[in-house]
C-alpha cells in the first residue's frame, strides 16, 4: 500500500479535539412564542442537565423536581414590560402545558 506524503499533524489534531455537534443539545434551549387564551407566551424548554432546583407547577400544583425536564413560560405581550414579564415566569410540567390545564 502506498504510503501518503501528507502532514497529519493539525488537521488530525483538530478533528479530535472538537466532539460531534449534539444537535438535541443545541435545540433543546430554543425559546419559542405560543399564543394561549388571545395571549402571547414565551416558552422556554429547560433540559434535565440544566434544571438544578425543585418548582410548583402551575398546572398540575405538583412539584417539577430538580432533574426533570420542563418549561418555563411567561408573557410575551404583557403591559408592564419585559422585565415585569420575566419576573413573573413560571415552570411547568411538559405534559401540563401542553394539554392546556390552567
Amino acid at each position: 500500500m502506498a504510503r501518503s506524503n501528507r502532514s497529519r499533524g493539525r488537521a488530525a489534531r483538530a478533528r479530535e479535539e472538537h466532539p460531534e455537534l449534539d444537535v438535541e443539545r443545541l435545540t433543546a434551549g430554543w425559546r419559542r412564542t405560543e399564543t394561549r387564551g388571545g395571549r402571547e407566551w414565551n416558552v422556554q424548554p429547560v433540559t434535565e442537565a440544566q434544571a438544578v432546583k425543585a418548582y410548583l407547577c402551575p398546572g398540575c400544583g405538583l412539584e417539577v423536581a430538580p432533574g426533570v425536564a420542563h418549561l418555563v413560560t411567561w408573557r410575551a405581550d404583557g403591559v408592564l414590560g419585559d422585565a415585569a414579564d420575566l419576573a413573573a415566569r413560571r415552570h411547568w410540567h411538559t405534559h401540563c402545558w401542553r394539554i392546556g390545564t390552567r
